[in-house]
This record gives structure tokens, sequence and C-alpha cells, in this order.
């Protein structure tokens, strides 16, 4: 590796390190409440520790301790998943252009997608001397270790705190309203985010609260997908 490959390297790295310390905070903490629930539920350490590095995805990781401790059907893991990580197709969407010309980076970049990262990535202003595809790159990077190690805590030391663990799936619903009101105080133009509300409490309202998601998330793709060329010339950030 040559010296000016080290130092676009250690740029990004110095770059992107400072975006991911609230990111570092969160996710040790949820990672530890992961652990910690695996751990009593009755599993190894190394269940959220693997978990953890191959599905980073935390609230299916969650949702998977109650259905390895059920019965197996492998198609209701997949309603689930999808139902849970359907938003991912928005993010995938809004980062079409940001991956491009990324080379082997994309695959990881796509790989390691959570809502922090995505937020981070796509709204942060990237210096003008740093690499955007190793900054981005790094900010993926750092938030997937940061909950590897969380899970991997929480895993190991879960067994040796005793207390009351009712309550702790709780963080999943707190964690995504702290995300959306994140979103909604970074973007100068609200549409998206209340056309998201309203389409979501009109499937609510229309399909019932265990079977809105799949349609909630269809329509909201489908509206933003129609007006993703009004929304982007009306102020949403780049």
């Amino acid at each position: 590796m040559t010296q000016q490959k080290r130092q676009t390297i250690g740029r990004a790295f110095q770059a992107a390190f400072p975006y991911t310390i609230p990111i570092l905070a969160g996710f040790l903490f949820l990672g530890i409440t992961y652990g910690i629930y695996m751990r009593v539920s009755g599993f190894s350490f190394w269940y959220p520790m693997v978990m953890s590095l191959t599905i980073f995805a935390g609230s299916v990781e969650f949702v998977a301790v109650n259905l390895l401790l059920g019965a197996f059907n492998p198609l209701q893991a997949l309603a689930l998943t999808l139902m849970i990580n359907a938003r991912h197709l928005f993010y995938g969407i809004s980062m079409l252009d940001k991956y491009k010309h990324t080379g082997w980076k994309k695959f990881y970049l796509i790989f390691g997608m959570c809502d922090e990262s995505f937020s981070i990535n796509y709204t942060a202003n990237i210096p003008v001397d740093v690499d955007k595809s190793w900054f981005m790159f790094f900010v993926t990077l750092l938030n997937h270790c940061y909950w590897v190690v969380g899970a991997t805590l929480g895993g190991l030391f879960g067994a040796m705190i005793p207390f009351n663990t009712e309550g702790l799936d709780f963080v999943l619903p707190a964690m995504f309203v702290v995300i959306f009101l994140d979103q909604w105080l970074k973007e100068t133009n609200h549409t998206s985010g209340i056309l998201g509300l309203a389409l979501s409490l009109l499937c609510l309202l229309t399909f019932g609260p265990s079977d809105f998601i799949i349609p909630s998330m269809l329509a909201i793709l489908a509206v933003l997908t129609l007006l993703r060329k009004p929304l982007e010339k009306g102020g949403d950030p780049q």
C-alpha cells in the first residue's frame, strides 16, 4: 500500500470516527442489553456474538430470541424479518447515487447499512479532501464493531448480573422514536416524514395493528418513489 493510499484511508477514518461517537454509546448499551437478554433466555454468549456479527439488525436479533425458543418455522421467520426490515428498501433507494463508484466496499456498505449508518452517511457533510467511499465504509464498520462488542459483553457478563429483565425489549420502540426524531431535526423538508406517519396511520386504521406493517411499507415505498424528484427539489438533505 502506498503512502498516499494510507493517508487517504487515515483521513477518512479520522473524519468518520467523531460522527460515530454517539452511536458508540447507544450501541454499547443496546448491544449489552441484547446480550443479557439472550443469556437470561438460556443461550450461550457466542449466540449474541455470532448473530450480531452476521445479522447486524438489532430489532431482528431481539425478535430472533423468541423465534429460537419457539417451534421451527422458517416461513414465519422470513415474514417477520421482511416486515421489520422493510424500511431498508427506502434506505437503499436513497443511497443509490451515494454508493456509486465505491468499488468492493459497496458490498459491505449494503450489508452493514443500519439505521444509524444510513443517517450519518446520508446527511454528513464530508470534507472535500476526504474520500467519500472510505468515509462511509468506516462509519459502517465502526458502528458494526460497536454493536458486536456490546452484544458480546452482554452475553459474557449477562449471567453474572441478577436483575429483572422484564421490559428490556422496550429499547426497540424507544430506539426507533429517537432515530425518527433525529432525522426530523436534520431535515429541512418534513414532507417525507409526514407522509410516512400519515400512510402508516391510515394502514393501521384499515388493516389493524397486527397486519398494517407490510401495507404501510408498500404504500410509503410507492408514494415516495413517485414523489422522489419533487422531494429532492424541495430541499431534503443529500
